[in-house]
């Protein structure tokens, strides 16, 4: 049995507080009474409660959940695709394209940013009536969504033996019947996985967004933004937990759900 080192344990406690301490400390001071400062002046949730009667806040937490789902919805149904055919079925250039679907993964957002916002310049020129709002976000939401999924997806499939398909072919299922009863159940673990993942990368886009939102679109990380830029207020702190709260919660389900799929394997 190998032993652990104390300061192994050490440096590991040492990141663990470096990444989760700026977290912490917006937390902490979202219940800090004091509207400007960083002085601790008592504790309170009234900053929680006045996001109620906020209408901008509101606002922007619809358009961002609007957003997750619809986006998350159809890169899911894309990015299966993808990544089953990428897993299942031989075709030319398959190796480059393999590498290709990275990409958009590695890419800086910026440059996504700058890229989806050229290309929805030169729509608007051929499309009349094709403005930058909801429409755009959602579509440049889904385009960095889709390689995300179908990464997840094809992991997935890749652990899955092709024989299995095979049998129930043979068997005298066709194609549908195969796809529904072998082929949807070993995929599906990894599209929620793959689903979830994209539904936290929505959520918590800002560059991507803020270059392709117009008016009456403004998501929480934006409206966050904008209000950073004139102080910092624990309501903004109250914000900025709520979204990491969620976020949170997305990811542990994500663990939870690849560890179910791992014991089952």
């Amino acid at each position: 049995m190998s032993r652990r080192s104390p300061l192994t344990a050490l440096g590991a406690l040492l990141v663990f507080v470096f990444l989760y301490a700026p977290i912490a400390v917006v937390i902490v001071y979202s219940f800090n009474a004091a509207r400007y400062g960083t002085e601790w002046q008592g504790f309170t949730v009234d900053w929680y409660l006045r996001l109620i009667d906020n209408d901008a806040a509101i606002a922007a937490a619809i358009n961002t959940i609007e957003l997750a789902c619809t986006s998350t919805f159809f890169s899911v149904l894309l990015g299966s695709v993808l990544g089953y055919g990428m897993s299942r079925y031989e075709f030319p250039f398959k190796r480059i394209f393999h590498h290709v679907l990275h990409v958009p993964v590695f890419i800086p957002d910026i440059v996504m940013a700058v890229a989806l916002l050229l290309f929805f310049s030169v729509l608007r020129k051929w499309l009349a009536g094709f403005e930058l709002g909801m429409i755009t976000m959602t579509l440049a939401h889904i385009t960095f969504q889709i390689p995300f999924v179908a990464i997840v997806v094809r992991a997935r499939m890749a652990d899955c033996d092709p024989q299995l398909e095979e049998a129930a072919a043979d068997l005298g299922a066709g194609p549908w019947l195969t796809f529904r009863h072998v082929t949807l159940p070993l995929m599906l673990p990894g599209a929620v996985a793959g689903g979830l993942l994209a539904f936290t990368l929505s959520l918590d886009d800002f560059v991507v967004s803020f270059f392709t939102s117009g008016a009456g679109s403004t998501t929480l990380p934006i409206l966050i933004y904008s209000s950073v830029k004139r102080g910092i207020t624990p309501d903004i702190n109250a914000l900025a937990t709520l979204i990491v709260l969620v976020s949170a919660l997305t990811v542990v389900t994500v663990a939870w759900m690849r560890g179910r799929t791992e014991v089952k394997n």
